[in-house]
């Protein structure tokens, strides 16, 4: 009697055991809109949670998120662009292991007097920093509209999408840079959208970085983000309906605004590492022209995809 007591007791004790408590990470992202909604979808769909983690994902300025990361006040930031490069091309101990948006969703939104992009030649485009996707994508659009980006234009660095629509708003700026649904919200009121970045390069605007000591000492945390990442970016593209509604939710949208958004930005949500791998080269390029670095760096300095690359071939690459 007492020994089968002693089993029932020890079964009893197996099955209650606790399950094991979840790793808590803290992500950062620079703003809200459809091209940062990858791991907050990841986190309300539930993605974060089967890969083991209670997830905070937070809205901080890229410098200052830039700085948690570096201080290990966050664990992961999304932004890529020339944050994210610059602060590894400077020495920054921190690399890009992933991108979740390979192509910038963003437009550049004139007043209604400008029709054309040479129209805005002497004229100031609100752009998020110097140096940043926003002002990448500014250069590359009057570019390839005819203009010189540096001598043609000014640029004024007013901060996150919702500040550069208020300057434009306000007539303090002839232009900005704006993505969804900011750039549909301008066009309903009059705004001219002259053209898309996403029509003229191929640039990582969000994607996952992480500290050198992270990837040196977690590496399996970070697969393990990545792979919610990429399945939440397979939801985003595999379900119109959820993902609209998940839009209606987060970005306080309309059902209409939030169709449009996800019509706008879900063909640039792409998996495909050599993607990523070439766009983050043009950023490297850009962010060596901007901070007017001439060394030769090596692509270990700014990103490592290994992680990623096994990440894939895990969950099976599509």
């Amino acid at each position: 009697m007492m020994h089968r007591l002693a089993v029932t007791l020890i079964v009893s004790m197996i099955f209650v055991a606790p399950a094991q408590a979840a790793d808590k990470i803290r992500i950062s992202m620079t703003g809200f809109a459809g091209q940062f909604m990858t791991f907050p979808l990841a986190q309300k769909r539930g993605f974060l949670k089967e890969e083991g983690f209670e997830a905070e994902v937070l809205r901080i300025a890229a410098a200052a998120g830039r700085a948690a990361l570096t201080n290990g006040d966050i664990d992961y930031s999304t932004g890529i662009g020339g944050t994210a490069i610059g602060g590894a091309l400077s020495g920054i101990p921190i690399r890009v292991v992933a991108c979740f948006v390979p192509a910038p969703v963003l437009a550049l939104v004139a007043r209604p007097e400008f029709k054309t992009i040479p129209s805005l030649k002497g004229k100031t485009v609100a752009i998020l920093i110097a140096g940043g996707v926003a002002h990448f994508a500014a250069r590359a659009i009057v570019r390839q509209g005819g203009l010189d980006s540096e001598k043609d234009l000014k640029y004024l660095a007013v901060g996150p999408p919702d500040a550069r629509y208020a300057a434009l708003s306000q007539g303090l700026v002839e232009a900005a840079v704006l993505g969804p649904p900011l750039d549909f919200q301008a066009r309903k009121e009059g705004y001219n959208i002259l053209a898309r970045a996403d029509e003229v390069i191929v640039f990582p605007e969000t994607g996952l970085v992480a500290s050198v000591k992270k990837i040196q000492e977690r590496p399996d945390e970070i697969k393990r983000v990545i792979r919610a990442g990429i399945k939440a970016n397979r939801y985003i593209r595999g379900n119109r309906d959820g993902t609209v509604q998940f839009l209606t939710e987060w970005l306080r949208l309309s059902r209409d605004s939030a169709g449009t958004t996800y019509d706008s930005v879900v063909k640039v949500y792409n998996e495909d590492p050599n993607t990523c791998d070439k766009g983050l080269r043009l950023v490297v390029d850009e962010t060596k022209k901007t901070i007017k670095l001439t060394r030769e760096v090596p692509y270990s300095e700014v990103a490592d995809l290994a992680i990623l690359r096994e990440a894939h071939r895990e969950l099976g690459s599509r």
